[in-house]
């Protein structure tokens, strides 16, 4: 049985009361599983809501559903001798009614019956006689941007837009109490921060045995991904060969248009979309001008969510072996290549902590920019930049435990590349190292970081 539990979305709860104060015309929308529907729960427990949850079924069993919704809330016999016939009728009985509405997985209902958006505008312009409010909620990030797109019926009608985001790597600690911070950052390394999935793993049980459960021994979360896949998108082969490339390390555009053999178009046209539904993230250089960013070859690309970056580097290239429960190469193929895959994971958690810092002014200067930098093979995982005051934070990131000589080591290599940034050359510069664990950091002339501080600030 999964456990319920709401964590941190204290800013998108104010922001949604207050709107529903005045009467308001919400759109939430993300990625599947991400809480949603439990926000707008949260957001309108104690208020007089119709929750319709839209699905694959006739018009005529949506109005039922919809009729016995509000003789349930309002006692009105007359639904009964006489059931609302249509979506007008539903739109002209609510119109004097101060409650909110609440439409889940809204874009099944947009595709089985088109007119709502036309009959949505209409009670919203015209009808509506109370202090209503309207929420249109969807997983299908592509169709609910498209609804608040200028051509949709609905267009400029909405008072708040609300892209609901993963949780941050900080809150998984109320999920895991009992973890340490290592088992934390591996947690996040395969489920990210989507609250349905944090609640599969047992807290009582180890990271390893919640991991074999859900993935290798085909759990809830061993064909997720293409599921949601299948939901926003066609041509699943095209996109399961595109995320495969990213995470096996193709991630200029050349280099993932050579793995796939797409051609340039198809592959722009594959990558954009990807992006859109924040599935991938397009990287630059910290240091490059707007015009520059947009040229294909000074991005770099990676998969954004954690979840699908760890499925497609050690679940979907063994489908077959685990589908027969052959589960020594898969396992072998984890054990020597997930902490190099936490390395990477490392860096958002670093990043994450450094904005926190950043925040409570614990560092040398307060950053305005943040991201990475590389060039001909040498790259430095985070820059840090305040552009006004021409300063500069340089920081390595190390999933290891580092000794001294080590950690010197790592901070000359950081000084010598550093001044291979010609951008950056009349900034003044500051250097720090995030590590797993760095013994005797406090001998060191520069600020260092490693779990323990991680744990007392996150």
């Amino acid at each position: 049985m999964i456990m319920q539990k709401f964590v941190n979305r204290e800013n998108e709860l104010k922001v949604i009361r207050d709107n529903i104060k005045k009467g308001a015309f919400i759109i939430i929308y993300g990625r599947r599983r991400v809480g949603k529907t439990r926000l707008i729960v949260e957001a309108t427990k104690d208020l007089t809501t119709i929750y319709h949850l839209c699905m694959e079924e006739e018009l005529s069993e949506a109005l039922r559903r919809l009729n016995l919704k509000l003789f349930e809330l309002f006692k009105d016999e007359s639904l009964i001798k006489k059931p609302i016939a249509s979506f007008e009728d539903f739109f002209d009985y609510i119109a004097d009614k101060d409650l909110i509405l609440i439409f889940d997985e809204f874009p099944i209902l947009v595709k089985n019956y088109s007119r709502i958006l036309g009959l949505l505008q209409e009670f919203w312009d015209f009808k509506r006689k109370a202090n209503n409010s309207i929420i249109l909620c969807g997983s299908s990030i592509s169709m609910m941007e498209e609804i608040q797109s200028y051509k949709s019926p609905i267009y400029g009608r909405r008072t708040l837009s609300l892209k609901v985001h993963p949780l941050k790597f900080k809150n998984l600690r109320e999920f895991f109490p009992k973890y340490s911070t290592e088992d934390l950052v591996k947690t996040y390394a395969v489920l990210d921060g989507i609250p349905e999935y944090l609640l599969r793993f047992d807290p009582n049980e180890g990271f390893m045995e919640n991991l074999t459960e859900n993935f290798f021994k085909k759990g809830f979360l061993y064909e997720e991904a293409e599921h949601l896949l299948r939901y926003e998108l066609r041509d699943l082969s095209t996109y399961n060969t595109i995320l495969e490339a990213i995470s096996f390390g193709y991630r200029s555009f050349s280099e993932i248009k050579t793995k796939t053999g797409l051609d340039s178009a198809k592959l722009s046209r594959y990558l954009s979309i990807l992006e859109n539904l924040g599935l991938i993230k397009r990287e630059t250089l910290i240091t490059l001008t707007q015009k520059e960013k947009l040229k294909k070859r000074n991005a770099l690309y990676q998969i954004n969510d954690n979840y699908f970056n760890f499925y497609y580097s050690f679940i979907y290239p063994f489908k077959e072996e685990i589908e027969i429960d052959l589960l020594d190469e898969p396992l072998r193929n984890f054990e020597r290549n997930f902490n190099r895959y936490l390395g990477f994971i490392f860096e958002k958690v670093a990043k994450e902590f450094l904005i926190e810092l950043n925040k409570q002014e614990a560092l040398p200067f307060r950053f305005t920019k943040i991201g990475k930098w590389w060039h001909k093979g040498e790259e430095i995982d985070i820059v840090a930049l305040n552009e006004r005051e021409k300063k500069a934070l340089f920081v390595e990131v190390k999933w290891k435990e580092l000794n001294l000589r080590e950690a010197k080591g790592i901070l000359k290599d950081l000084k010598r590349k550093a001044e291979l940034v010609k951008e950056l050359k009349d900034y003044t510069k500051h250097f720090t190292i995030v590590a797993k664990r760095i013994k005797g950091k406090e001998k060191l002339d520069t600020l260092t970081f490693d779990l323990k501080d991680l744990e007392s600030v996150l």
